[in-house]
């Protein structure tokens, strides 16, 4: 059986949709099990080992040179690698038009067919426009997490039952030397995000990196624009020994998770990453609802807040705590 799946992005639903690999894999272990990604997240599926073949896709960069003639040549060469095979199924578990268009390219062998979502999750940025391109369409119940949503895709087509922890099945990221890495255990603080009302006080982020530095262990501080490096620099001035790192490649970020003694960070895509590979993690959660991406898998993932309801200082600091002991 030749299966693709279409998840070209984000970063925290590239690693969400992983487990339904995984189940596939389980269910049917002779499967080739391809994926359409976004260029820039090609790195984190190659470290899920249940995955043969990695077609990437650049969307976002396509976008804004859509009329040179060197992303029109980049458009073929992608059509003509996706259209290579003939798959059994096709998955789309993002539910978008655009994503939908990817999955009508690919090539079906006789029989095939096109699988996605039949409807919404709360909150989700499903476009139902999205089910003309499908053969079938899978329901999902309203308050599905992020996790579960891509399982039930898989295992309503497949005929099975999405049942058991969820297996992200990631590999450790390669071993390279970074000049940054301490040699002792840390900490990591991912602080950063896009969304002003996801973001944690940086009085409390001060708080519980004094409490952490003060158990020897130092506080790392990573950063994705000039607004969080700035954000960082300050939580590093009141926090004695933290250490603001330098802008990091993908791959770096993952090892900076894989090697951490602990992770506490926002909902963000390298916090899931964290609670994918079961590290010792306190996922804070201040605008959007837990339900929806919690590490529900691993006692070592404590998730705390939701939409609306910040998790206190001492609350953050108790499950810090309890995970370094």
């Amino acid at each position: 059986m030749k299966i693709l799946i279409v998840r070209v992005s984000s970063l925290g639903d590239v690693v969400h949709n992983m487990p339904m690999v995984a189940d596939i894999r389980r269910h049917y272990p002779d499967a080739q099990i391809d994926w359409v990604v976004e260029e820039a997240y090609i790195s984190l599926v190659r470290l899920n080992a249940h995955v043969d073949q990695i077609i990437p896709v650049a969307l976002r960069r396509w976008r804004k040179t859509l009329w040179s003639a060197i992303t029109r040549a980049e458009i073929v060469a992608f059509r003509q690698q996706l259209r290579a095979r003939h798959y059994d199924l096709v998955f789309d578990t993002q539910g978008l038009l655009k994503t939908s268009v990817l999955m009508r390219m690919a090539r079906l062998a006789p029989g095939g067919k096109r699988v996605g979502l039949a409807n919404a999750t709360e909150g989700s940025g499903y476009e139902p426009l999205s089910r003309i391109f499908h053969d079938q369409s899978i329901k999902v119940g309203l308050h599905t997490h992020a996790v579960m949503r891509a399982r039930l895709v898989a295992a309503g087509a497949l005929g099975y039952v999405a049942d058991g922890d969820a297996d992200f099945a990631l590999q450790a990221p390669p071993q390279t030397h970074l000049d940054w890495m301490p040699a002792s255990p840390y900490a990591v603080f991912f602080h950063g995000t896009a969304r002003a009302a996801k973001q944690w006080s940086q009085e409390q982020w001060v708080a519980l990196g004094q409490a952490i530095a003060a158990r020897a262990v130092p506080v790392l501080l990573p950063w994705g624009s000039n607004d969080e490096k700035q954000v960082a620099q300050l939580l590093a001035s009141q926090i004695p020994g933290a250490k603001v790192l330098p802008a990091l490649p993908l791959m770096d970020a993952v090892s900076l998770v894989w090697r951490a003694r602990l992770v506490v960070g926002l909902d963000t895509g390298l916090t899931h990453i964290a609670a994918a590979y079961c590290k010792p993690t306190v996922e804070i959660y201040c605008d959007s609802p837990r339900w929806k991406t919690e590490g529900n898998w691993s006692s070592a993932v404590i998730n705390l807040g939701d939409a609306g309801l910040p998790p206190s200082g001492d609350e953050v600091l108790a499950a810090a705590m309890s995970l370094l002991d």
